[in-house]
């Protein structure tokens, strides 16, 4: 059977991803999820190889992995350290910090040299896709940029990247390790509202010196349905793909987009999500799907196993009853698999998403001549 799918599936990591605050089971219940649906048949299944001091300080400051390390060695003196490198509020220390972030970040970097070998069109790993980490500091959950490591290790190997972003939370990590690069060009969908957390990734965020253009940011309002979505997701991303002509894509599918995420304020079901990741893959180019946020545990496996299934061409094995699986319990009250829509009040006038729709064509045009030139 040809595998063109390589699946990051590891007890250790899973565990490891468990530490993170407020998803204490989400990724048990997505990786067992996914094999109750026996969709791990059709990828080729891959052990996380972690990452390394030399690996790490690829994106991140030799200080700030200095200090994890440290901090990993002196497990006694943690209430000294709130708040520096941003260890603290949001990022708590969690135990065997080291394990931990050399699992997170060496799960995203093997899924990454799956597709260096040419063997592997698309590879997958849920428990990736930390965006808000910066180079040296912790923050909003994330611990180590796993995406950046990931890119800068595809890079060596494609080239330019695209960088795709449809968390509900902007990927400010991203943007700024790459915001003055035409190397890498990052495009994020994202609410963006006073005080919605990371405040970041406005339309005039746009990048800056050599990366002038190559920085596109889509910003909703809150309430966003699935047709609105996917309209302006084909339209800027095609658009944006076709100007840039990427030679790989990064795809971080945060589920905190989902209508009844806690922290989110979108009304998607996974079939938004699911028509992003078809588009993209009709591009034919080798692609990496990452994770990232998401806090209705139950919701978030859901999806990615529906992404799962999409990206194996298996979406028919999907029973509309959840099959038996070793965290059932957590599907009630009505155990089925679908999601649907709520009645949250949408915000996003079509007026205001063809005035975002309208910048983003022209820049593309101005990325597209740069482009041109550059390939000459």
């Amino acid at each position: 059977m040809d595998h063109s799918v390589c699946y990051i599936s590891d007890n250790q990591l899973i565990k490891e991803c468990c530490k993170i605050p407020n998803i204490p089971k989400r990724a048990y219940l997505v990786d067992s999820l996914i094999k109750a649906y026996h969709l791990s048949d059709h990828m080729d299944v891959f052990k996380v190889n972690p990452s390394s001091y030399e690996d790490l300080i690829g994106f991140h400051s030799s200080a700030y992995v200095d200090f994890l390390k440290k901090l990993n060695d002196n497990n006694s003196s943690l209430s000294d350290i709130e708040d520096e490198y941003g260890i603290g509020y949001d990022c708590p220390v969690v135990k065997d910090i080291w394990q931990f972030i050399t699992y997170i970040s060496g799960a995203s970097l093997t899924a990454a040299k799956a597709l260096t070998t040419m063997q592997y069109r698309y590879s997958i790993n849920w428990c990736g896709g930390w965006h808000h980490a910066l180079r040296d500091s912790a923050q909003g959950f994330c611990y180590v940029n796993d995406i950046v490591l990931a890119i800068e290790m595809l890079r060596k190997t494609f080239g330019k990247v695209l960088y795709i972003d449809i968390d509900v939370h902007h990927g400010n990590g991203v943007e700024y390790a790459y915001m003055a690069t035409d190397k890498v060009l990052t495009l994020s969908f994202h609410q963006y509202e006073p005080g919605f957390y990371p405040t970041s990734g406005s339309l005039d965020d746009i990048g800056i010196d050599k990366g002038k253009y190559y920085t596109v940011n889509v910003p909703f309002k809150e309430g966003i349905n699935d047709d609105k979505y996917i309209t302006m997701f084909q339209k800027i991303s095609n658009m944006v793909n076709s100007s840039y002509n990427p030679k790989c894509i990064v795809v971080q599918c945060g589920a905190d987009s989902l209508v009844g995420d806690p922290i989110g304020g979108f009304n998607l079901t996974p079939k938004a999500l699911a028509e992003c990741v078809k588009n993209v893959m009709k591009w034919e180019k080798p692609t990496l799907f990452l994770g990232g946020g998401g806090y209705n545990e139950a919701n978030v496996a859901r999806c990615w196993t529906y992404l799962t299934a999409i990206i194996t061409g298996q979406d028919d094995l999907l029973s509309s009853d959840i099959p038996d699986n070793e965290y059932f319990s957590a599907y009630g009250p009505d155990f089925t698999f679908d999601i649907n829509p709520g009645n949250r009040k949408d915000f996003n006038s079509f007026n205001n998403l063809n005035h975002i729709f309208s910048v983003i064509a022209n820049n593309m045009k101005i990325v597209k001549e740069l482009v041109r030139k550059q390939e000459k």
